[in-house]
């Protein structure tokens, strides 16, 4: 019986290494481990170096609303949908490889990660409680975060309707600067 304590034991540790490594908040690897507060404390500071931050965990649904991180957050809940409904993996495997995917897709198309590992748990967590939903985009047909009981029939997506300051941020700018100018050598 000891046998398996230890094994699972091993099994959390890594679970919470790789997780520390993806920037997971001290109260995710709580909630997902059964190490106690000071194991993760050690194992946070061995990997990341620092102390854990501190702070209150993101508690609103209205951050995934806003259209950059609806977007990103449309995207993870696909890719996490698919290894929890269609894979059968568990809630947090399926985030923990639905995450990778995440970031994989963000430096494929340049762009800096909004969605954090933390962020992305939560989201999960507010679809659970039935506090967010997917809604289909009536013009692209694809699949995007909204309030749970929100009427969706006429639903448009922040990428087919796109706020006039989307996109004009001064990273922005500069990288548009960058591509236009001429390449010496």
């Amino acid at each position: 019986m000891k046998n398996i304590r230890v094994i699972d034991e091993a099994e959390d540790v890594c679970r919470a290494v790789e997780m520390v490594q993806l920037g997971a908040r001290m109260q995710m690897l709580e909630a997902e481990t059964r190490l106690s507060r000071e194991k993760l404390l050690k194992i946070y500071k061995e990997v990341r170096g620092v102390s854990p931050p501190k702070g209150m965990l993101p508690f609103s649904t209205d951050w995934f609303m806003t259209w950059q991180p609806n977007v990103h957050s449309s995207l993870f809940m696909g890719y996490y949908r698919f290894f929890a409904h269609r894979a059968g993996l568990g809630a947090l495997e399926a985030i923990i490889k639905a995450y990778h995917l995440y970031l994989d897709q963000v430096e494929i198309g340049r762009v800096e990660p909004v969605l954090s590992l933390t962020r992305a748990w939560t989201l999960v967590r507010f679809f659970d409680a039935d506090l967010l939903q997917l809604a289909r985009c009536r013009d692209c047909g694809g699949y995007f975060v909204a309030h749970a009981h929100d009427p969706v029939r006429n639903y448009v997506c922040g990428l087919c309707n796109m706020p006039s300051r989307a996109g004009k941020t001064r990273r922005a700018a500069v990288q548009k600067v960058r591509e236009q100018e001429p390449v010496t050598l």
